[in-house]
C-alpha cells in the first residue's frame, strides 16, 4: 500500500478574523525574505493582524529594519542570539542598545529585547560566554525599559537562575518557543512571566506541551511560528510562515476545549498588550 498523500490546508480556510498575532517570526530568513511582501499579505488574509519580527544583531538590524518600519502591522524584537556570539564584535550589546535608544526617541518600532538567553543544545559557544552576554543583554533591556523575549534550549534551570539573579522576577518577560512540561510552565508562570507556544505543539510526540497548556493562565498565553522553522501540522516539513499561526491556535484551542476564534483573539490581544503594539 502506498502512503496517503499529505494535504496542505490553506490557512484562509479556517476563516479566522483579523485579530491574531504571530508573536515571533524571522521573515528576514530565507526563503521568506525573497517573498516577504507576499508572506505578510498571506498572513493578513489568514487573520494575522500583527507580526513580531525578530532581528538578531546590529548587521541584521541595519540591513532589514527599514523595510519593517514601513509595515504598520509589524513590530520589532531586537537582540543577540546565544548561538551567534562567536560571530559578533565585543561591543555588540552596546551597539544594540544604541540602536534601541535611537528608536525609542523616534518611531518606537522596537517593542522588546530578544531573543536572548541560553542554548546548550548547540555546543559551539561556551556556556560561560553565553551567560556573560545573557546578563549584558538583560541589562540592555532594563536600560531601555523594554520587555524581554527569552530563548532557552536545554538550559532551563540556568536561564531561570540568571533571570532571578538579575532581578527579573515580575518583569515583563515572554518565554519564546515553549517546549517544556507542566512543571516548567508552572515555574515560568510563578515568576509572573508569559509563555508563547510554537507550531511544534501540533506534533504527535509533544503531548507534554499540550498537557502543559492546561496550567497556563489564559491572559499570559501567546502563539507564534518561529518561522521559517517548526511549521505546524499540516505544513510540517515545509517552510513556516506567519499565516500558519492559525494551525497552532487551532491545536491549542482544541486541547483547551475552546473555539479557535476565541483562542485566536485572546492570544492576539495578549500579545499586543504584552508588547504595547497596536
Amino acid at each position: 500500500m502506498g502512503h496517503k498523500k499529505k494535504v496542505y490546508i490553506d490557512p484562509k480556510t479556517l476563516g479566522l478574523p483579523l485579530v491574531g498575532c504571530d508573536s515571533h517570526a524571522h521573515i528576514v530568513t530565507q526563503p521568506l525574505w525573497e517573498d516577504r511582501d507576499a508572506v505578510i499579505a498571506r498572513a493578513a488574509e489568514a487573520g494575522v493582524k500583527t507580526i513580531g519580527e525578530v532581528l538578531l544583531g546590529h548587521r541584521q538590524y541595519a540591513e532589514h529594519a527599514e523595510y519593517f518600519y514601513g509595515k504598520d502591522n509589524v513590530f520589532l524584537i531586537y537582540g543577540i542570539h546565544p548561538t551567534d556570539l562567536l560571530e559578533i564584535s565585543p561591543d555588540e550589546p552596546e551597539q544594540v542598545q544604541a540602536d534601541i535608544l535611537q528608536d525609542r526617541q523616534g518611531r518606537q518600532k522596537i517593542k522588546a529585547v530578544g531573543e536572548i538567553g541560553l542554548d546548550y543544545y548547540w555546543k559551539g559557544v561556551p556556556q560561560d560566554l553565553q551567560q556573560e552576554y545573557f546578563r549584558k543583554m538583560l541589562a540592555v533591556a532594563k536600560t531601555c525599559g523594554l520587555p524581554v523575549v527569552i530563548h532557552s534550549r536545554d538550559a532551563f534551570d540556568d536561564t531561570v537562575k540568571i533571570l532571578l539573579e538579575e532581578g527579573f522576577r515580575g518583569y515583563p518577560l515572554l518565554w519564546h518557543c515553549f517546549d517544556r512540561d507542566r512543571e516548567c510552565a508552572r515555574t515560568v508562570l510563578s515568576h509572573g512571566w508569559h509563555i508563547s507556544i510554537p507550531g511544534s505543539v501540533t506534533y504527535k510526540a509533544n503531548a507534554h506541551v499540550r498537557e502543559a497548556l492546561h496550567c497556563i493562565d489564559r491572559d499570559r498565553l501567546l502563539v507564534e511560528t518561529d518561522c521559517p522553522y517548526l511549521a505546524p501540522e499540516p505544513w510540517r516539513g515545509k517552510p513556516n510562515e506567519p499565516a500558519f499561526t492559525v494551525f497552532t491556535a487551532q491545536c491549542v484551542a482544541a486541547e483547551l476545549g475552546m473555539e479557535t476564534a476565541e483562542l485566536w483573539e485572546q492570544c492576539g490581544n495578549n500579545a499586543r498588550r504584552f508588547f504595547g503594539a497596536e
